[in-house]
């Protein structure tokens, strides 16, 4: 056990373990089939932030409320991204082989760090992701999600998330950070391992980490016109760990979001007939699609992590400096204060958690929404008579401590 014990009569009254030994857990059985029921059974017995317990039962606050998770994403002077704050760690209770770290765990990246060591790492990548998306992200998106097609148009049956979804977001990094398309299937397992914790994690962010670095030494002697070499080049004179930490933070993040959310979308467009027709018209544009998952299931449901700058209080609970703080990005977004009825359309309102928000919002969101439009787009044009292979009600999902998947997307179309 890694965390300070539940029952300890010395926990300070603020701190989450001081709440008693029935904490919930967001990982196990219970939370990989029904995460959104848990959060409003936490909503219902703490209010807009929740005691939880994370992989390896590491006491953590849940933040459930759409304002209190804008308070905390908006103010790194109060809740701080920077891990080495982290009471836990500082105190030894979280080993580095914690399988919590690759998630949690401070890296020399600007997600890991505030003020002015922020800015000038966020300016790097912001720039580099500009250059990377000017040089052809939707004409790289279109190759590849036709190459997909081709290995199974002929069959008149797909499982569109692994043969199609899992897979387009990664090729096209490949491409976009200058790495040989042969290493994608690895890079995707490992992407996959990380997010589901476990003994496994630490190995396969270890495999990331060992190609990203050859990919740097390769790019530092052979430069090309990718996102690698934008780093190595850049003003900001980014070190080794640096650059390769920020391949690692680009690579994951934005797989495994875009490829959650691509399925997302493709399971809410042909589970609703209108929709489809709409989108095959030209009628419905896919961005709106997009909007509707952003705020109902968004890919990164709870995203790691903040600390606590100092003691303060936030949801009528009393933080205390140190502490972890995870975001219900999910959650928030159907918070009752701010959708009373999640029924009604939130078309045209683009406020959604899904893409964090501050100073450390996703800077890469317009690489990941080409991708899920192209994607969308040549997918419903290359197969007539696309339709779901079961009812949509049959298809399940498996959730961990950050995300819940699409497990599959089962479809027929005409040959």
């Amino acid at each position: 056990m890694n965390a300070q014990p539940l029952n300890d009569p010395d926990a300070p009254r603020g701190c989450p373990v001081a709440h008693g030994g029935d904490l919930t857990r967001l990982f196990g059985p219970e939370a990989s089939t029904d995460p959104y029921a848990i959060y409003e059974r936490l909503r219902k017995e703490h209010g807009s932030v929740a005691p939880v317990l994370l992989e390896g039962d590491v006491p953590a606050w849940l933040v459930l409320g759409y304002r209190d998770n804008r308070r905390v994403l908006d103010n790194p002077r109060q809740f701080s991204r920077d891990a080495r704050i982290w009471r836990d760690w500082r105190e030894g209770h979280i080993p580095e082989t914690h399988p919590l770290i690759p998630m949690v765990g401070w890296r020399p990246d600007c997600v890991s760090q505030d003020g002015e060591p922020h800015r000038r790492l966020r300016g790097a990548v912001t720039d580099g992701l500009l250059a990377a998306s000017s040089r052809g992200v939707r004409r790289h998106a279109t190759y590849f999600a036709n190459k997909q097609i081709d290995a199974f148009v002929d069959t008149g049956r797909a499982d569109l998330v692994a043969d199609y979804a899992e897979n387009l977001p990664m090729l096209v990094l490949t491409r976009i950070l200058g790495l040989p398309t042969a290493d994608a299937q690895r890079l995707i397992e490992s992407c996959a391992e990380i997010f589901k914790g476990g003994e496994g994690a630490l190995e396969h962010n270890g495999r990331i980490m060992q190609i990203l670095s050859e990919l740097a030494e390769r790019k530092r002697a052979e430069p090309g016109s990718d996102f690698a070499t934008a780093l190595l080049q850049h003003p900001a004179g980014l070190d080794h760990d640096e650059v390769v930490s920020h391949l690692r933070l680009v690579l994951i993040a934005a797989h495994t979001t875009t490829s959650n959310l691509l399925a997302r979308v493709l399971q809410l467009v042909l589970s609703d007939a209108a929709r489809l027709s709409g989108l095959v018209s030209g009628q419905l544009n896919i961005s709106s699609v997009v909007e509707e998952v952003m705020w109902d299931t968004p890919p990164l449901a709870v995203l790691p992590g903040r600390f606590a700058a100092a003691d303060l209080e936030l949801g009528g609970h009393h933080i205390q400096e140190g502490e972890l703080l995870v975001l219900g990005l999910a959650a928030g977004n159907l918070d009752p204060e701010v959708r009373p009825d999640s029924a009604v359309a939130v078309q045209g309102n683009q406020s959604h958690l899904a893409f964090s928000s501050g100073p450390h919002e996703c800077p890469g969101q317009n690489i990941g929404q080409s991708i899920i439009e192209i994607g969308v787009d040549v997918l419903l044009h290359r197969l007539p008579g696309l339709r779901l292979a079961v009812p949509s009600e049959e298809l399940s999902s498996t959730a961990s401590t950050w995300e819940s998947r699409l497990d599959s997307l089962p479809v027929e179309f005409s040959v």
